[in-house]
Formats: C-alpha cells, structure tokens, sequence
C-alpha cells in the first residue's frame, strides 16, 4: 500500500499497516541482534566447550576465525544482502537474512562439543558464527529500507528509530535471558550446560518473527520503481563502480557510521569491559547496571528520530559525536571513583616504573587474542595494564638486560619467556607474587585468596612464603582433604612428575595464602551514580543513532538504496567499532594509562564531526519516490 508523504501528516497517528511494518521489522531485527550478542556474551562458556582441547596453536586459529565471523564479514553480508534486496526486493531477502541468524543460533544450541565430535565441533561452530555474520550483514540494511519506504517524508525519522532501539534490545533481551537462566540454574549447571538454553529459546523469536514477517507486503517505492522498469541489473558496480554513487559512500561512512559506531561500541560495549576487567567490578552487577541504563535510555532512540525530523538528522548526530568528544575523559574517570574508589585512590599517589631495554617494548594490538608477546617489557606491561596500574616506561637498560618493575620502594624483575624456557612458569610465578605484593603494600585494592597445597608440597610453600608465618605442623594437624590424582593434576595441584606413582592426595587449604586478585569493594561501589554516568553514554549513542537510518536510506537512490547503505554501515560498525576494544587496550599499554586509549573513539568521532559537519548535505525532507 502507498502511503502519504505530504506535509502536514505529522499530525495523523500511524496508521494500522504503518505498525506492522515497524512491529514485524523492528522484532525481527531484535532477534536478530539477541542471536549475536549471546556469542560475545557466553565467549568463554563457549570457548570451553568447543576450544579448551585443543592445542595453543589450534585454539588460537579457531578464535581467530571466530573474530573474523563476528565482524569482518558483516560487510560481505550487506554486500550479498544487499545486491539480492536491490535485485529481488526487501521483504523477502530479509526474510531469508533472519531464517539464517535464527537456525544458526539454534544449531549452535544443539552442536556436540569437542569432546564429542572431536574437530568437527568448533570447525561447525565457526561456520554458524560466519553465517551469522552474513545474515546480519544484510538484516540491517534491509529493516531499515523497509521501513524508511514505507515511511511518509516528514515522519521518516521517528518511524526509522524504532529499527535504531533494535540493537540495544537486542542486547538487554541477551542479558536479562542470561541472568535469568543463569540465576535459576546455579553458575555450576549453567558453565556445565546451562549456557546452551538462551540458545535454543532462540527459536521460539525466530518462529514469531518468521510469522510476522510473512504477512508483509513489499515495499510500495520498491514496487513502483520495478512496475516502471527502473530496478539496478548490476546493483554492486553501480553503488560503488560510478563515483556519484560511491562518493556518497564514503560520505556515510566517513562523515556518519565510523563515529556513529566508536559511540555506539564505546558507551555500550567498552563501558561494560572497562567496568569488568578494568575497574574489577564483579560481572553479574555489570550486567545488571548496563541492562538498567539501557532500559533507561530506549526511549530515547525513538525520542531523536522523531527530533530528526524538525531539526534535521545531521545536527542530532554531529551534536552527539561532540558531546562525546568533549567528555569521554570526564566521564570515565568519574565511572572509576564511582565503581572502585579504592583502586582510583591509589592510581593518584602510586604509578609504575617500567624500566626496559630500548625496543623491548612493543605495541600490543591482539584482536584476536592469539598474538603472544613474550619480551620482558611487554610482559610487565601487559600484566601492569591488566592490573589497571598506571606507569611509565624507561628505556635506560642495557641491551639484552631483562625488564624492572619499581612500585614504591619495591623493584621486580620481569623476564623474557622465550628464553625462559621450562623455566618461564616459576619465573612468572615469581614475578606476579613480586608485583602482587607491591601492589598490596602501596595501597592497591588486591585481596589474596585462599592456597591449595599437596602435603609433598606443603614445606616448600611454606619456605617460600616466609612473609604469611605458616607452621607446617599447624596445617597438617588442620583440615585436610583427599582427592584423586586425576584431580590434583587437572587443578594444577600437583604435576603428573610430582604425582609419580600415588592414586591419592592429600590436600590442605590455607587462607589467605593464594594468589592475589585486584577487586572493587561491592560496599564501595556507587550504583546510583554508575548508572548515571553509563545512562549519559547511552544517551550520546541515542543521539548518533536514532537518526542515521533515516539519513542514510535518504542519501542513495532506491534502485541501490539496500546495496548503498549496507556496506558503509556496516564497515564503520563492524570494524571501526569492532576493533575499538582491542585498540583501546593497545593504546592504553603503549601509555601505562588506562583512560589513554579512549582517544580512539575520540579520534574517529572528530573525523566523523569534521567531514559530516563540512561534506555530509541534511536530508530531511527528502522524497524517496524522487531518488531513483
């Protein structure tokens, strides 16, 4: 049906096919994201069940693919996508895009792990991820076309948005199922095979949204533009083999998705990773306040795509890559004194002093996960950083000369683990109690766990460990326990050479004596103010958001328009803002500070700002029917 585009129109309410078309488009592609999502969030439940049996070499390559899955082949996605929804139409390509996203997510729900199947598992498992990654390389672009061709002129904006809360909902279905599941369960039958449920409900979204879409009709621009024989034979060497169609390409990737992405990762994604792993809150809480500020800050989407079209698209979106600019810094290190005033305490009076031979240190850019750095300096640093520790380097040793750590008045040596050796696992044992306990003294929020100590080792620990005033005789008259040899080796109790010929161990666990872990006190955390803050940045990725499918469908003409506005998307939001966390950990290593990588995102946003401020043309009010 062809709907009214005159002006005026905002008025009427949207009429009963209008809420289908968003309904079915937007809850699809909800799914859509959800079925994504519960890769990144369940990784290492995961990466146990198809990886862990694998040689280093072997689990590196899998995790490697897997990346690439996840998003370098987006845009291959939005290139085979989006030529079939330019050739053959939208509604049924973005069908055919969530009929694939949702059985693969199923599959993956079902799919033997490695110890059943040997190889054949996680070969399957990366070949599902990789379909995954296609279908949502072309869902996108075709949710967003629909529904902006459905749309009248001068309400595109608002009816667009509801495509733009997609992704977000897609993320807050994924934890509050997860959260669910996992609290029902216990965390030890979920790690067992809890972790599969979210998986499988996948299906019960995907048959509801495969039903609701069915009914749909194709788009009216589409369908007038093939009754009058206008439609694209060659839709790729059109939207980027002639220069006015690939000029407005670079345009929307360049001016709008890259920085639009690097908000979008970096107020949804790195927030929750630098909450995590930087500031040490306990992930369960982490989840539960990012679902909070999400719930809180949805809204908003729509409230800015409706803005978009009274004020324009582009002045929302280039007002959000400012704001974010502008406070990034602030922001952040008001979200450490919140969640971990302890740690944020001491990175003030205590750094680091890294002292290292010239061309020790390297930059540690790992996307993957799979590159290893192994010279004395990186391995201090990477430890240092991990650890949330600011420091500074010094390339004052001599040549060959192995890495020093200074905290305080305390100096640790580092290694290098190449040539360590056999002996590389004592040496790092060594080097992490050395900084651990420096920590500790200089006031760093480090709390050491309780030990598990064979009785054949138990006076050698003892010996080594001078500083906890342990009495050998004490402990074997205590509680002690008895587990198999199997066991104690696959807990790393005991090695198979010191197990020798026993069937049985003796155990003794000793409080306080374990390793050292950096914490945030759940009593010290301010979850009113987290909340606040992480609300703020979900605002700023409402702002350059809500409005940019309704700028993008309008930049290219509808004969490309699927192709066109796909492929930008998706390099900006795939790799810009897919390699954002991996960037930001290599650039905040490289500067021994952990707010020094937000410049990434800050970065892409100013080039976002400057080229979409002088180059990027406003495009409310633009007719779609006069764009072919």
């Amino acid at each position: 049906m062809a709907m009214a585009s005159a002006a005026g129109d905002r008025s009427r309410g949207m009429t009963r096919e209008e809420k289908k078309v968003i309904f079915a488009s937007s809850l699809g592609t909800v799914f859509e994201w959800y079925d994504f999502y519960l890769y990144g969030s369940l990784a290492a439940f995961i990466g146990a069940a198809f990886f862990s049996q694998y040689p280093e070499a072997t689990r590196n390559i899998f995790a490697l693919l897997a990346f690439a899955a996840g998003f370098l082949v987006r845009p291959f996605g939005a290139l085979v996508f989006g030529r079939l929804g330019d050739l053959v139409g939208r509604k049924y390509t973005f069908l055919v895009t969530i009929l694939i996203m949702g059985l693969s997510t199923f599959i993956v729900g079902l799919l033997p792990g490695s110890a059943s199947i040997g190889i054949a598992a996680p070969i399957i498992l990366i070949a599902l991820r990789m379909l995954q990654g296609l279908a949502l390389g072309g869902e996108y672009g075709g949710a967003a076309t629909y529904v902006a061709e459905h749309s009248p002129d001068d309400r595109r904006g608002y009816y667009t948005s509801w495509i733009q809360t997609t992704a977000t909902l897609g993320l807050f279905l994924s934890l509050l199922i997860i959260l669910a599941v996992q609290t029902y369960l216990g965390k030890e039958a979920f790690a067992a095979w809890g972790w599969r449920v979210p998986f499988l409900v996948s299906v019960l979204l995907l048959g509801v949204s495969v039903w609701i879409r069915l009914s749909l009709n194709e788009s009216p621009t589409f369908k007038r533009m093939k009754e009058e024989g206008k439609g694209s034979k060659a839709p790729l060497s059109e939207a980027f083999g002639q220069w006015k169609n690939a000029k407005i390409a670079l345009l929307a990737l360049f001016g709008l998705t890259a920085g639009q992405a690097v908000v979008w990762y970096t107020g949804q994604f790195y927030a929750l990773f630098f909450l995590q792993n930087v500031l040490k809150v306990d992930g369960q809480s982490v989840n539960i306040m990012i679902a909070i500020s999400l719930a809180l800050g949805t809204f908003f989407f729509v409230f800015f795509g409706w803005l978009s079209d009274r004020v324009g698209r582009k002045p929302i979106i280039m007002l959000g890559l400012l704001l974010a600019i502008v406070t990034y810094f602030p922001l952040f290190k008001a979200l450490t004194w919140a969640a971990n005033p302890a740690l944020a305490a001491a990175q003030e009076n205590v750094r680091a002093t890294v002292t290292a031979a010239p061309g020790d240190c390297n930059f540690q850019f790992n996307p993957t996960g799979t590159r290893k750095f192994t010279t004395s300096c990186d391995i201090a640093t990477d430890f240092l950083t991990k650890n949330s520790v600011p420091y500074d380097v010094a390339a004052t040793a001599a040549p060959g000369t192995p890495a020093t750590v200074k905290v305080g008045e305390e100096t640790v040596n580092s290694y290098d683990a190449t040539a360590a050796g056999d002996k590389a696992a004592g040496m790092n044992a060594a080097f992490v109690k050395g900084i651990h306990t420096a920590l500790h003294d200089a006031g760093y929020p480090l709390v050491r766990g309780a030990a598990t100590v064979a009785d054949q080792k138990l006076d050698a620990f003892v010996a080594a460990n001078p500083e906890l005033s342990l009495v050998p005789d004490t402990i074997r008259a205590g509680e002690k326990k008895v587990v198999a040899v199997a066991d104690a080796i696959k807990s790393k109790i005991l090695t198979a050479e010191e197990a020798a010929s026993a069937t049985e161990v003796t155990t003794y666990s000793i409080p306080g004596a374990g390793t050292y872990t950096m914490v945030a006190d759940p009593a010290a955390v301010s979850w009113a103010k987290i909340i606040g803050i992480l609300f703020i940045l979900v605002l700023y990725v409402t702002m350059v958001y809500g409005p940019i499918a309704a700028i993008l469908v309008e930049m290219f003409p509808t004969r490309i328009r699927y192709t066109g506005m796909s492929l930008p998307y998706h390099i900006g939001n795939g790799w810009f803002g897919g390699l954002l966390p991996a960037t930001v950990f290599a650039m905040s290593a490289a500067a021994g500070d952990i707010y020094y990588g937000l410049w990434y995102p800050i970065v892409i946003a100013a080039m976002s700002l400057v080229v979409g401020t002088l180059f990027v043309r406003d495009t409310l009010g633009t007719n779609l029917n006069a764009k072919d």
